[in-house]
């Protein structure tokens, strides 16, 4: 019965959702561009699914290269900002100046510097999630139980040690949490480096070229919008299953 509800209510949400969504553009009588309607966005997808889930696909492969790489260096350099503190204090602006610049406005700059296709796609995906990493990965490593972390100090653990058996399962949480906010920054990297970057696929070309269009591009750039969205609810429910499996022994899974 838990299972069932916990299906049901977030398809009843979007449901309404799509619903309330269609009678305020019917009603008002909404231009394409300003907002398009759900009915028209599923009859666009329908018309060519195979074109849609293509690009959606070279989007996704573009946001889990950029995420990965980004955790993967993260990990790194919370690792060292976590056992030393005066790293931590000089890497902290940084990081933050990073987080709260408007990554669209060097967008041009990235891609004439790596050049036109994928590099500069991933690498502003990796890079607008870095610092969200880093913070999530340094205050997970901190949370590890002192009474613990005593007792390996007791027994001489070296520092691997205590990273890999304590630390980094005690920081599990932490990453999956800030796994799901660096998801939606590497999914809108993704889509508008992939049209600043001439690509000829993926969802942000594609989407591109449709705002360009004013007379016929209404339609697929909503479409492109909405399997966005799509993408980004998939990668959420991957994330969701992942920890579930990872964290099984952890008192929030049970």
């Amino acid at each position: 019965m838990r299972f069932l509800r916990s299906v049901a209510a977030p398809v009843v949400g979007v449901a309404v959702f799509a619903i309330v969504w269609e009678l305020l553009v019917q009603l008002l009588d909404v231009r394409r561009f300003v907002l398009l309607a759900p009915s028209a966005i599923a009859q666009e997808f329908l018309d060519q699914p195979s074109f849609y889930l293509t690009n959606t696909a070279v989007t996704g492969r573009h946001m889990a290269i950029g995420l990965s790489l980004s955790l993967a260096v993260a990990l790194v350099a919370g690792a060292l900002m976590a056992a030393w503190r005066f790293v931590e204090d000089a890497a902290q602006p940084v990081l933050i100046l990073i987080l709260v610049t408007p990554w669209v406005a060097y967008m041009t700059s990235v891609v004439i510097w790596l050049g036109f296709g994928e590099q500069p796609i991933i690498f502003m995906v990796a890079f607008t999630s870095f610092p969200v990493f880093v913070f999530g990965v340094v205050g997970g490593l901190k949370s590890a139980d002192p009474a613990t972390r005593e007792l390996f100090a007791s027994v001489d653990a070296r520092r691997w040690e205590v990273l890999w058996r304590l630390r980094l399962p005690s920081a599990l949480p932490s990453i999956f949490t800030t796994l799901r906010f660096a998801l939606g920054l590497g999914l809108a990297a993704a889509y508008f480096s992939e049209g600043s970057a001439l690509q000829i696929d993926g969802l942000g070309a594609i989407g591109r070229r449709a705002a360009l269009d004013q007379t016929s591009g209404a339609e697929v750039l909503w479409t492109t919008i909405a399997c966005s969205a799509a993408l980004g609810i998939a990668g959420l429910m991957a994330i969701s299953a992942a920890e579930r499996w990872l964290l099984r022994w952890h008192a929030s899974q049970r």
